[in-house]
């Protein structure tokens, strides 16, 4: 395939495929590090790459020199990295994607991904991204998505994924998303909101309640106590810069206002009960893992 690097080829069918693009759609690198850390949890193989020279500017997307453990220089391209998670279970193997958002041939790019998702055989993408917003970082990280479907948007909402109405500029995820939509893949694309006002980069909170959300769509078994206790070291750190700046805590204190406002407050009798959410979901699932013949 034209663009594509194939360091091994691997034998199974894949029923989910993760992505995450660093960049303009990766605040806080919420979003690319979420990955990363279930590459090196479950943990993934590397497969294959894109190479980079047909989908970047390198005046602007620089590569990276580094000096290696020998002394020797190495040159670091814009990654693009596709892995593969192949347990006895079928319904728990993910190729995983960590790319970097290309400056050029958006449609070819998202192209590569798609032809890759065919040939495995992926029964549903989800892309993950991080924004910056006016969000308080002293509550849970906000997060919204949009789906391909009226079955899978309504399997988020009950996760507290929110519908996204976003419009205006976009990135590499829309193009992708649209190029799933031509070839019938089903796909959702979850995003996590990171504080503006906060410069510290990564923002594991973020980046673990993405995972939260992606643990209870797909069939992936991952432990997130490392981000939990990162989350936590993260939120005392800010809360110590925060504490010098009246202005910013008084900012703060606004933000946390308009979160609570804005929270969902509808009746028990609204809220589905914890058997019929696993219900659900597990009926989804199903439906994911059938096969052309089973439908």
């Amino acid at each position: 395939m034209d663009g594509l690097i194939v360091h091994e080829t691997p034998e199974h069918e894949f029923p989910t495929m993760i992505v995450a693009f660093a960049g303009w759609p990766d605040a806080a690198e919420a979003a690319t590090r979420a990955v990363r850390y279930l590459v090196r949890k479950l943990p993934a193989k590397k497969f294959a790459e894109i190479d980079p020279e047909e989908f970047y500017d390198f005046t602007v997307v620089r590569p990276q020199t580094r000096t290696n453990r020998r002394g020797e220089r190495i040159l670091r391209w814009p990654q693009n990295d596709l892995y593969y998670y192949a347990p006895d279970e079928e319904s728990r193997r993910f190729i995983l994607f960590i790319g970097t958002e290309p400056n050029l041939k958006w449609r070819a790019y998202s192209n590569i991904l798609t032809s890759i998702a065919v040939q495995y055989k992926v029964k549903l993408i989800v892309s993950l991204g991080a924004l910056l917003d006016a969000v308080p970082h002293t509550r849970e990280p906000r997060i919204t998505g949009r789906a391909s479907s009226q079955e899978l948007t309504q399997k988020a909402e009950w996760l507290g994924i929110r519908n996204s109405g976003y419009q205006g500029p976009t990135g590499i995820h829309t193009a992708f998303m649209d190029a799933c939509s031509k070839l019938d893949i089903p796909h959702a694309s979850v995003w996590g909101h990171c504080p503006h006002y906060v410069n510290t980069t990564p923002d594991p909170r973020v980046s673990r309640a993405l995972l939260t959300r992606l643990r209870s769509l797909v069939d992936v078994d991952v432990d997130l106590e490392e981000l939990r206790l990162a989350g936590e070291a993260y939120l005392e750190e800010v809360n110590k810069v925060i504490a010098k700046q009246p202005d910013v805590t008084s900012y703060v204190a606004r933000l946390e206002q308009r979160y609570d406002e804005a929270q969902p407050n509808r009746p028990s009798d609204e809220i589905p009960s914890p058997d019929t959410m696993v219900r659900e979901l597990e009926e989804f699932l199903r439906s994911q893992r059938q096969t052309p013949d089973d439908e």
